[in-house]
């Protein structure tokens, strides 16, 4: 059994959307940091950072997004969502993990943490100026580096696209600019079934 821990529209998504995309059978354990589940010893023994997600699969725990999405891809893809390991094509889609992970990712949850996740008494109004510049320097680096493909490596979608598609939903939410061409991409790739099957999944496990 694959046990999902998240909070829905955060990294989470990206995980659910993933166990969507190839077919897997998994619950969904919802984290309401509210209530103090993310300070509960039960799950720091999961996840001792207290964040989410985390995921269990037969008894291995796996943590943060990225390794995640990849380690399932890898297990259970049987071709899919990764490119073949050690081509030019897997250099190519570690290369987008990383910025986006890094790069485009990195200045919202700048803006996240000092909206809500950090002390009150830490937080800066001037870091939202700062990460917005840092967005938008990073977005306009990947409107430029996106191919006129259907998905970042051609054909067939990737868990880079499940990165970035996610990361562009967070920038929305947090009304950052989006460039055109990233718009449009994150509409198309957010359309997809496995997506709205993630979402509405992760929803009803969080009522």
């Amino acid at each position: 059994m694959i046990t999902l821990y998240g909070v829905p529209r955060s990294r989470s998504l990206r995980v659910s959307w993933t166990l969507e995309e190839l077919g897997l059978e998994w619950e969904y354990q919802f984290i309401n940091f509210s209530k103090g589940d993310s300070r509960h010893p039960d799950f720091l023994a999961v996840n001792p950072c207290g964040k989410v997600p985390a995921l269990i699969d037969n008894g291995n725990v796996i943590t943060e997004s990225a390794a995640i999405a990849v380690f399932l891809a890898e297990k259970y893809g049987e071709g899919r969502l990764l490119p073949k390991a050690g081509s030019d094509a897997s250099a190519l889609h570690h290369q987008w993990i990383s910025f986006i992970t890094n790069e485009l990712e990195q200045p919202l949850w700048s803006i996240g943490k000092h909206k809500f996740a950090i002390p009150e008494e830490l937080r800066l109004e001037a870091m939202f100026t700062v990460a917005k510049w840092e967005f938008d320097k990073a977005a306009a680096i990947a409107e430029q580096w996106l191919p006129d493909t259907p998905f970042l490596l051609g054909a067939e979608i990737s868990v880079a696209d499940i990165l970035l598609a996610q990361t562009l939903m967070w920038a929305t939410r947090f009304e950052q600019d989006i460039p055109p061409k990233l718009a449009a991409y994150r509409d198309r790739i957010t359309a997809r079934k496995a997506m709205a099957s993630a979402l509405k999944k992760e929803e009803a496990g969080a009522v």
